[in-house]
């Protein structure tokens, strides 16, 4: 884990021993039931701690619009976590967080559920929904601070994913890869439609790597009207 601890040296940012210890532990966790169940095809452990640790947790010193992820008791969703990427690693790292982590899959449920006893967390839970049906739920309709996504999909349909969590005045960060302008410039009637508005674009390389990242910082700047999202498999059928 010493590229990790290195990444959070270079951001001024303290991570103890035994945060480094629940990283290990999850690697461990993450592999031993990978052997059983497809949760990633990066297994290698410098690949994991570079392409899923740090990359998850680097949205919190690369995104301008996150003030107080770092002490404040913000409610923060990961939906489509799949693994718990990135859900869990801005957990370990930043304890203070309220987190959700929500999939459609319940055997990665059950497997989230397992790592966060074995890492002793609190203030996390893990639910099982689609987004769609999930984006309906009374309790994290327009609820959530920050809702976040690694998901593979385009940004029109996540849009209509995350943006219903999210409270007023809230953002939706979405992790990118690659170039992400047509992504940014297809989204124009859906971000209409969901009362969003892209605020931010941060670009980064990963730690010593050629690996590009992109957040699309998305402003929630009025409640989710009543009609989204649409009945589950809409979305990606016929995005907005």
């Amino acid at each position: 884990m010493k590229k990790l601890k290195s990444f959070c040296d270079e951001n001024n940012y303290p991570i103890s021993n035994e945060q480094l210890a629940q990283f290990e532990t999850y690697y461990e966790m993450l592999i031993e039931k990978n052997k059983v169940m497809n949760l990633t095809a990066i297994t290698e452990r410098e690949d994991v701690v570079l392409k899923h640790f740090i990359d998850s947790v680097s949205m919190a010193f690369s995104v301008t619009k996150v003030e107080g992820i770092k002490e404040k008791n913000l409610k923060l969703i990961d939906i489509g976590t799949g693994a718990g990427f990135p859900g869990i690693p801005l957990k370990i790292l930043f304890p203070n967080l309220d987190v959700v982590l929500l999939d459609s899959l319940n055997k990665r449920v059950n497997f989230l559920n397992e790592v966060i006893l074995a890492l002793g967390l609190k203030n996390i839970k893990t639910i099982h929904s689609r987004a769609e049906e999930g984006g309906r739920n009374k309790e994290l309709r327009d609820h959530f601070d920050i809702a976040v996504s690694r998901a593979v999909a385009s940004l029109p349909v996540l849009l209509e994913y995350t943006l219903p969590f999210v409270k007023k005045g809230g953002y939706f960060i979405s992790y990118k890869s690659g170039e992400v302008e047509e992504e940014i410039a297809a989204s124009s009637h859906a971000l209409k439609c969901l009362s969003g508005k892209i605020i931010e674009d941060s670009r980064i390389t990963l730690l010593d790597s050629d690996i590009k990242r992109s957040f699309i910082v998305v402003k929630k700047e009025a409640p989710t009207p009543k009609a989204y999202p649409r009945k589950p498999g809409t979305a990606k059928k016929e995005p907005l």
